[in-house]
């Protein structure tokens, strides 16, 4: 890994600083891989090795949406072009997809189908059964007609079969010698991609190394932008050595809710916690990321509440103040 992301570095291809539990770990920093000081953030090493984890360590690198190719073809140069392949995704039937295939193969009109799938709650990981609980006119829809009846019933059955097949976004498989000694190979009609028959998940479970190189455009636009600050106004920006306490970064873009382009911070229900929330330090925005996830996120606005004094602190245990203020 370290081989892989100092060659992009070399190459002035933008990598990121470093994502997941890999930056919890201090040999990742040491060596490079990572520009996180993991003791400086306090953060958790246990997370990327443990003594439960029975998976390789995986570390997910950010690499330039322009540049990220360059590195695969700098890895097939070095492993061996029979040895490195992309992986294989299936797409699955979803309760709104689903809704729209059986639809059209029962010959309903277009506009009904979409307006009967648009009834389905926009939830990650909705299934058709939470959607009929949680929508009273999406239950009244097999009522209907036989057609209608039959729309729901089938496409309860055929939800989450796989659709088609496609590349990964980002895993690259590495084998020790030919992969066709190790796994069967896929090529995709379409656009020629060599891929592996066996998703990710299988990839592991035979033991063979996958890892993830991540194409991101906000590092493309990022490098793009200190290109033409450097050409424009000849002042030469480092991005991984820049200013993390300047007050008016927090108080015009984070706490104003500025934030469309900015990974992590674009979506309507992030900016509207950032100006409640008002951030004032990278502590804020690191609790931010942290909270706003399925889960934790129904206690963002308690959080906010105590952060400003309208609520009472509590702790369930005395011996967990120490760890939580």
């Amino acid at each position: 890994t370290q081989d892989f992301v100092n060659y992009a570095k070399n190459s002035n291809i933008p990598v990121g600083p470093g994502r997941g539990s890999a930056a919890g770990s201090l040999v990742a920093y040491a060596t490079g891989i990572t520009d996180v000081d993991p003791i400086k953030y306090n953060l958790l090493f246990e997370r990327f090795l443990n003594p439960e984890r029975v998976t390789m360590p995986d570390i997910d690198i950010d690499f330039c949406i322009e540049g990220r190719d360059l590195v695969i073809d700098y890895i097939k140069d070095k492993y061996g072009h029979d040895s490195v392949a992309q992986i294989i995704t299936f797409g699955t039937l979803g309760a709104k997809s689903v809704v729209r295939d059986v639809g059209r193969v029962l010959g309903m009109s277009y506009s009904e189908v979409d307006s009967i799938a648009k009834m389905i709650p926009n939830e990650p990981k909705i299934t058709i059964d939470k959607a009929l609980k949680l929508n009273p006119d999406f239950k009244l829809v097999e009522k209907k007609s036989s057609t209608h009846k039959n729309l729901i019933e089938y496409s309860k059955i055929l939800e989450g079969c796989h659709r088609h097949a496609s590349t990964h976004a980002a895993g690259v498989v590495i084998t020790p010698g030919p992969l066709t000694d190790y796994v069967p190979l896929f090529k995709n009609s379409a656009t020629g991609d060599i891929t592996t028959q066996v998703d990710m998940n299988g990839l592991e479970d035979m033991g063979l190394l996958k890892m993830d190189f991540l194409g991101l455009r906000n590092l493309t636009v990022i490098d793009k932008t200190i290109q033409l600050i450097n050409k424009r106004h000849n002042k030469s920006i480092d991005i991984s050595n820049i200013e993390m306490k300047d007050s008016e970064v927090y108080e015009n873009i984070f706490a104003a809710a500025n934030t469309i382009g900015i990974f992590q911070f674009e979506s309507e229900g992030m900016r509207e916690y950032l100006s409640k929330f008002k951030p004032v330090c990278m502590e804020d925005i690191i609790v931010l990321t942290a909270l706003y996830r399925p889960g934790p996120m129904a206690n963002i606005p308690e959080f906010i509440n105590r952060r400003e004094g309208k609520s009472e602190i509590k702790y369930l245990h005395s011996s967990l103040e120490n760890i939580l203020k």
